[in-house]
């Protein structure tokens, strides 16, 4: 599937991916709560568990959760970003693919961790994602999908000096809940936490937890 956003992100990342991974090198420090869903998702899926990072980007969020234990590959569009990825997480496996077209088997993972990699899909588009989540996922597979809350796209033109410019989508908890219920989810877990204006965030922060219900069959394309 091509499609206009799928080639205007690729675009972007392609353009920003050093500047982009040596920013958010360390992020996790300053980030607890992250940290500890991450640490919540590791333990639900189990040890060893087969696991897709989706929008992996320079794969920091890839490396955490295969140290944690979990048997994981990164996903990204960007080719740029994925040469990071590559480099500083030697032995992990990436691909380079869209969200919403997985070259995965039916019901082949454990888990599948979304990390404000939604947020560059249109609204239209965020059913079809969900299924094919839940396409990949085992029946009580869990899903992590983390974005920022609010109404009103945040557009970011320019970074760090690059000619390029991209919408940030914000969504509201309870309507990405919804989506996800109608995809065949289950909600385990709703997380909000304030925005952090030593780190710049200008908007709340959610982490939605849920798992393919049993018998939630992917629908039929």
């Amino acid at each position: 599937m091509t499609a206009d956003f799928i080639t205007a992100t690729r675009t972007f990342y392609d353009a920003i991916a050093s500047d982009y991974a040596d920013r958010f090198r360390s992020e996790f420090a300053h980030r607890p709560v992250e940290r500890a869903m991450l640490d919540v998702f590791a333990e639900l899926v189990g040890p060893g568990a087969e696991v897709a990072d989706l929008g992996c980007g320079p794969g920091r969020v890839t490396g955490r959760l295969a140290a944690l234990g979990l048997s994981v590959f990164g996903l990204d569009l960007s080719e740029s970003m994925l040469a990071i990825a590559r480099r500083e997480n030697p032995g992990l496996r990436f691909v380079q693919g869209s969200m919403l077209e997985l070259e995965v088997a039916d019901g082949a993972l454990d888990g599948v961790l979304c990390w404000y990699s939604s947020i560059h899909t249109p609204d239209g588009r965020l059913p079809l994602l969900f299924q094919e989540f839940k396409r990949v996922l085992k029946p009580g597979g869990h899903l992590l999908l983390a974005f920022q809350v609010g109404d009103v796209a945040r557009r970011h033109e320019n970074p760090w000096g690059h000619p390029v410019t991209l919408d940030f989508l914000r969504r509201r908890p309870e309507r990405m809940a919804e989506l996800l219920r109608d995809a065949g989810f289950a909600l385990r877990s709703t997380t909000v936490r304030e925005p952090d204006e030593a780190l710049g965030e200008t908007s709340p922060q959610a982490f939605l937890l849920a798992a393919r219900r049993p018998g939630a069959e992917p629908v039929a394309g």
